[in-house]
């Protein structure tokens, strides 16, 4: 029996229970009373709106009827709507609850709409976390995750989402990442992948590479020991050979936010310049070369007054022979880290060196330095050094005495620069450059490009910002790398009858290196070519690897012939629309459609781009407050645990703690986070006030794209509208049975009812439907509840019109509060499921007046309303407008020079 809604069938014959089945209305076949006729007995519906009974039944009944389990059914439009899958943490945060509530109310609006909707679940399982909470608990990561995914999982399930769970899977499964590794071994045959040596950060107590954002202040942020820059072997995939198309192919995302996609293009990073090459010095440095550059600047070519190199160049090494001090150095550099957002704020140091290079046009010995803010992964790990016309070089020489020449004619004149100026850095007229004096910068680029062409010593050239990925980790909780060493036949992929490479599940690691790298069962092995005695190789791969495919792996996550079906792929690829926060602007959403690119040349899928249309939700954000302690450090309070004192306008200006009474500072508001202490436990919140309302106070808060302000009043607020609907329709349902509606004999008032329920239904169509601005189509069904509250329920057309008014609320609250619009869509009558209902019709008609009323103004002021018939002619209106009273009496005296008529709106008459 649903809890919330009981119907007593009062004529049924042979005592028939009617009333069995979720809807309470479900007809037996020998039953002979007509639905309309069950309509018409007395229904009790519970009086108070009860979210623990009507989430508990709703999600029951979905459950049991698989009734968002889908297949590829042809003909049918199709939707795919995704949120970036979860890290399985342990427990969900608030940023999780507002990320997949978006997604599942654009998933049910779709659905309402007849498409066969996908709306996935999966973990992004593996990774650095487990470990640590492995090492911190003294567990295995598996045993870790697979607990933490299956306490989100029923914490997921709570909010009631539309989701597939069929299609559920977890990226540290030997059944995921088996293809992973496939794929890896195909793209390794065809030099896609390749190994090489990398510079890297070693952290070496823990024996391992470091992510940079795992150093902090040039220490590993869990050893502290000091960060070196090492070479490592490592495994790349070539992204630069797909760097043109991922840039050009960013104008055809025309539903991606521009300010992603402007991210993407400046970390890929395209540059059409020149490289130059500066002959060695045979004198200092004893051997034939050259010192390659790349420039986008070869206009100030004579304006090069050093050469400066990274820390791990060849040239650096030649001139540290012999010359402690300057190894000193170069070791000092390579402590630091690799990040070039760190290298671009760093303090510049350098040091000369013994080694000079020769400028190519006119033979001049230049001195080559070290120094520290080139990096020797970003073009050729040298830059030819133009003080007088580059922010960097110019500090740089500044700091160490070296020459600066102006080439180039700025708006800042033709001196020195003294101090810096932004105008230096501008394209002009070449000076002091012999020959090449009075170019502009496109004649000097060419002319100085035909020179170095002549001597070889240069050409134009292309260059990206973006680097080839590097995925190796010397990581435990990983997709192991299917390589295997053989002394006599090299790096040999594994065999694909011998996938996957499966890692062992029982390992607690210590945080030494990699377990793996020290467990013969694993790496010990057989080469696949030459039988011989072979080395598994023991690292694993980046976590981005595994979340740059699974998209496409929802499509057929059972599929065991291959990495997808590629007709269930080509069926739901690409994604319809994905969402997630901005911060994966950059790394996953490229490494995404890189993989994307790569699946589509290796014949798996036809699509070129992974997602059609992306939303970057913003972040879920809340009061801080804190006392100093004696040590200085900053204690945090949970908001929860605060009590607040506000002024007239609602703002904070005072707050103690509940439990001492005494006075905690204000931190201001902050993305909710662990370390401030200020996040908000959903499940607590849904315990409280149920999943409908959480979901509704996160829709209604602000716009899904900008940051949401948590608020317990708003919380409250959002629970008592659901209250006001659940009473409203009790009122209704209990008073008996409705007719139907006579369109043709509403009155005006009953016509005004009949537009508001319309005119809430367009809004929430392009709210929902078109803007996602759920929060605007809220305040439109709010809008239409105040309607629906004051209208008259005298007649059987108040009623009828009140049915439809309800029906329309229940229905346009569906994909944000799907459980309380099942109970209410029973209780209204119906014996469909409100999540198999189609979304309200718009009634063109039903918006159409036969009257409007105007606002009047005089001289911009305004004076009053005036009602006019909606065909009136602009002349009438006027006539009507200078006949009003208040018109009369505010133009008294004046002349009428002017009457504004603003169709549907307004009269504006101006007089002096």
């Amino acid at each position: 029996m649903y809890p919330a809604l009981l119907i007593y069938a009062a004529a049924c014959p042979a005592s028939i229970d009617c009333s069995k089945g979720v809807s309470g209305i479900t007809a037996d076949p020998r039953c002979m009373t007509t639905f309309s006729a069950r309509r018409a007995q007395t229904v009790h519906m519970q009086e108070q709106y009860s979210p623990r009974d009507i989430e508990s039944t709703a999600q029951t009944e979905w459950t049991r009827n698989e009734v968002f389990k889908v297949t590829e059914t042809p003909d049918q439009n199709t939707f795919y709507c995704l949120s970036m899958f979860p890290y399985p943490s342990g427990k969900l945060h608030m940023g999780h609850v507002r990320n997949y509530t978006i997604g599942d109310v654009i998933s049910r609006y779709h659905r309402m709409q007849g498409r066969n909707v996908l709306q996935p679940m999966g973990w992004d399982a593996f990774g650095m976390p487990a470990e640590n909470a492995a090492m911190n608990n003294n567990v295995a990561p598996a045993k870790w995750t697979y607990d933490n995914i299956d306490y989100m999982r029923t914490q997921l399930k709570s909010l009631g989402l539309a989701m597939d769970w069929s299609r559920e899977f977890a990226t540290c499964t030997p059944q995921y990442y088996r293809w992973e590794q496939w794929l890896f071994t195909r793209l390794f045959e065809k030099g896609v992948i390749y190994r090489k040596n990398g510079t890297v950060n070693w952290d070496p107590i823990d024996q391992t590479v470091l992510a940079n954002e795992q150093v902090i202040d040039g220490r590993g942020w869990r050893s502290g020991a000091l960060i070196e820059k090492r070479e490592i072997p490592m495994y790349y995939f070539r992204i630069t050979d797909y760097a043109e198309e991922l840039l050009t192919s960013l104008d055809g995302l025309t539903g991606w936010p521009e300010q992603v996609k402007t991210m993407q293009r400046n970390w890929i990073g395209k540059s059409v310049g020149m490289e130059v090459h500066f002959p060695y010095d045979q004198a200092s440095i004893g051997e034939n070369g050259k010192l390659k550059v790349f420039t986008t600047r070869p206009d100030t070519l004579m304006g090069v007054t050093y050469m400066a190199v990274a820390a791990e160049h060849p040239l650096a090494t030649i001139a540290a022979k012999g010359n402690p001090q300057l190894q000193s150095f170069i070791d000092e550099c390579k402590r630091g880290g690799v990040a070039e957002a760190d290298i671009a704020t760093q303090e510049k140091k350098g040091m000369p060196t013994s080694l000079f290079v020769e400028h190519p046009l006119t033979g001049e010995k230049l001195p080559v330095w070290v120094a520290n803010y080139v990096l020797m992964t970003y073009g050729e790990g040298a830059v030819m050094a133009v003080p007088a016309h580059d922010e960097r070089d110019f500090h740089f020489a500044n700091q160490y005495g070296l020459p600066i020449k102006p080439v180039v004619r700025t708006s800042a004149g033709d001196e020195t620069p003294e101090p810096w100026q932004d105008a230096y850095g501008e394209k002009g007229e070449l000076i002091n450059s012999e020959e090449f004096d009075g170019l502009d910068f496109a004649s000097a680029l060419e002319a100085i490009g035909e020179v170095l062409s002549q001597k070889d010593l240069g050409a134009p050239r292309t260059q990206y910002r973006l680097r080839d990925w590097g995925i190796s980790r010397q990581r435990y909780w990983g997709c192991p790398i299917p390589i295997i060493h053989c002394d006599t036949c090299g790096d040999v992929p594994v065999p694909e009858n011998q996938l996957p490479v499966i890692l062992p599940e029982d390992v607690v690691p210590d945080g030494n290196g990699s377990p793996l790298a020290r467990m013969p069962e694993f790496y010990e092995c057989s080469c696949p070519t030459c039988g011989a005695p072979a080395k598994r190789e023991t690292d694993t791969m980046d976590t981005f690897v595994e979340s740059s495919w699974y998209f496409a792996r929802y499509a057929s996550p059972h599929f065991e012939q291959g990495m997808v079906d590629p007709a269930a792929a080509n069926y739901w690829l690409p994604v319809d629309q994905y969402i997630g926060g901005i911060e994966h602007a950059i790394l996953h959403l490229l490494y995404a459609r890189f993989f994307h690119k790569l699946m589509r040349d290796e014949g798996l899928l036809d699509s070129d781009e992974p997602f059609k249309n992306l939303l970057t939700q913003g972040m879920v954000i809340a009061e801080t407050y804190y006392r100093l302690a004696e040590n200085g450090s900053k204690v945090w309070f949970n908001p929860a645990d605060v009590q607040v004192e506000r002024d007239a306008k609602g703002k904070i200006v005072a707050a103690r703690l509940a439990s001492d009474g005494q006075p905690v500072e204000i931190g201001g508001v902050e993305k909710m986070s662990k370390s401030k202490n200020n996040g908000v436990d959903p499940q607590s919140m849904i315990d409280q006030y149920g999943a409908d309302t959480c979901r509704l106070f996160m829709m209604f808060a602000s716009p899904p794209d900008m940051s949401l302000e948590w608020s317990d009043t708003g919380v409250e607020g959002a629970h008592r509208f659901l209250r006001r609907v659940w009473r409203l329709a009790h009122q209704h349902v209990t008073a008996g049975p409705t007719h139907k509606l006579d369109k043709t004999r509403l009155d005006d008032d009953q016509k005004a009812v009949r537009r508001a329920i319309h005119l809430a239904i367009r809004q929430a169509s392009q709210d929902i439907g078109q803007n996602h601005k759920f929060n605007t189509a809220i305040a439109a069904i709010m809008t239409l509840m105040n309607v629906l509250e004051k209208a008259p329920q005298a007649s059987n057309q108040d009623r009828a019109l009140l049915q439809e008014g309800l029906e329309a609320v229940v229905l346009l609250l569906a994909p944000i509060t799907p459980h309380i619009s099942h109970g209410l869509w029973h209780a209204l009558g119906h014996e469909d499921l409100a999540v198999q209902a189609q979304w309200p019709v718009l009634d063109e008609s039903a918006l159409v007046q036969d009257t409007l009323q105007l606002v009047i103004q005089v001289n911009g002021k305004l004076r009053g309303h005036i009602e006019v018939e909606a065909a009136a002619t602009r002349e009438t209106i006027e006539a009507i407008a200078r006949a009003n009273e208040n018109v009369l009496r505010f133009t008294e005296g004046l002349t009428i020079r002017k009457v504004i008529v603003v169709p549907g709106k307004l009269v504006n008459i101006v007089a002096n």
